[in-house]
């Protein structure tokens, strides 16, 4: 039921407000007591929330109800306001027609693996444990969480570093305004674009990607703004535009976030992703750090990140985690973090362009049994190679670069991602893996 971002899908399909009645009172019946719920600006949402509210109090535990509120901002208002876990109504990126639920714990990590599998064998079950008829949970609003949240960003920067800049945020119709609101206050001279929630996004698609960010990048470009920064629809994603108005590559903005959080903590562990790019190695080796390999994933870096040695902790999606501040991937804490890099360390541009890039293949196969090819690969590779990682799928590590082959977690297709310091050694890589995977087809 469950993917590594909770459950996602089409709305009256996937998401159901029967789903979301049954999840509801299987994380009650789980033990929590007081639970915190909001949604992001799709409509579908209202029903949505009205559903996990009442299986939540049908079973006995109170629910705060924060409205339309940031995953991040709800994330943080699970311990401020002493609950026991949080439930976000939100498809994130994803188009208009989806929606999602996913589930939170009070340090702001989004629930692992072993208590997810709890709430699927309640709900799959049907095992839910209803309260007396005079036993059932209140529900009660409260209205101060996004405002609680921009406090937290104004003491996580140094307000002289972002005073007088120029930052254009691009909110995406979505719930992630708090980001604007505290650049402001702490002094930026900022200028939004679709900044009215509107969960149809209208103004852009709610991922936000090199493609999809065509009118930041001509704002920023053509203005005389230092940067420009975008989220998706419930803002656990930050995505930038240098000041020249080219957008940062997913990888070298997680570069310079992880090498930055190194050299501030003196070392320290990073958590990434096996997807991750060499850049990000480079990075991290450089300022003294070490990287911590996890499957593909937010709820994963999450964990990983928990690690009292971990100082950071993101993907190449644009979820950015540092774990002093909270484990849920905070779109809004990136945005006012990046800003402060600007305002001390000087041009965006300029800081991103001592990372270097190097060239990346990917490619998909069809298959008809992803697993059995999977196990094939991996069995293959084991007795060839030294330096091989099945964290998620198969990462193989050589003198030039790497090759990552893994499953789709949703399409019968087996993923190759190939990168090396140079194109001729990245295509070999790439072409050596493709050949596997084809092997392996035919040999089932």
């Amino acid at each position: 039921m469950f993917g590594t971002s909770g459950v996602r899908g089409p709305v009256g399909d996937t998401v159901t407000a029967d789903l979301a009645l049954s999840i509801g009172r299987a994380v009650a019946t789980d033990g929590a007591q007081r639970v915190v719920i909001g949604r992001d600006a799709r409509d579908s949402g209202r029903f949505l929330a009205d559903a996990v509210a009442a299986g939540l109090s049908e079973c006995g535990a109170d629910v705060i109800d924060l409205g339309r509120v940031a995953t991040p901002t709800l994330a943080r208002s699970i311990s401020r306001l002493d609950a026991d876990a949080g439930v976000v109504i939100t498809a994130s990126h994803n188009p208009a027609p989806d929606n999602g639920i996913k589930l939170w714990t009070p340090s702001g990590q989004a629930f692992d693996t072993d208590r997810r599998q709890r709430i699927t064998e309640i709900v799959d079950r049907e095992a839910s444990e209803f309260a007396a008829w005079d036993e059932s949970g209140g529900r009660q609003r409260d209205e101060t969480a996004t405002a609680a949240h921009k406090n937290a960003l104004l003491e996580a920067v140094d307000h002289e570093s972002v005073e007088n800049l120029e930052i254009v945020v691009d909110v995406g119709n979505g719930v992630g305004g708090v980001t604007a609101a505290a650049l402001s206050e702490a002094g930026a001279d900022v200028t939004t674009l679709n900044a009215q929630p509107d969960g149809s996004f209208p103004g852009r698609p709610s991922e936000p990607t090199a493609e999809t960010l065509t009118a930041l990048c001509a704002q920023v470009g053509n203005t005389d703004a230092d940067l420009g920064v975008a989220h998706d629809g419930d803002a656990d994603r930050m995505m930038a535009v240098d000041e020249t108005g080219t957008f940062v590559p997913k990888d070298v903005l997680l570069a310079l976030f992880a090498q930055r959080a190194v050299q501030a903590a003196g070392g320290g562990r990073v958590a990434v992703p096996v997807d991750t790019s060499l850049c990000v190695d480079d990075a991290i080796t450089a300022a003294g750090g070490e990287i911590q390999r996890t499957k593909v994933g937010d709820v994963f870096v999450a964990e990983a990140a928990a690690d009292p040695e971990a100082v950071f902790g993101g993907e190449p999606s644009g979820a950015w985690i540092w774990p002093d501040e909270t484990l849920c991937p905070d779109g809004p804490l990136a945005a006012c973090k990046l800003a402060a890099l600007v305002g001390t360390q000087g041009s965006l541009a300029e800081q991103v362009g001592h990372i270097e890039n190097y060239p990346l293949f990917r490619e998909s196969i069809a298959v008809d049994d992803k697993q059995g090819v999977m196990d094939r690969v991996a069995e293959a590779v084991q007795a060839e190679f030294e330096h091989v990682d099945t964290t998620d799928g198969v990462r193989i590590e050589t003198d030039d670069g790497w090759v990552l082959i893994r499953a789709s977690g949703t399409q019968p297709l087996v993923r190759v991602t190939a990168e090396a310091r140079t194109e001729s050694a990245a295509e070999r890589l790439r072409t050596e893996a493709v050949d596997r995977v084809t092997a392996a087809t035919r040999s089932s």
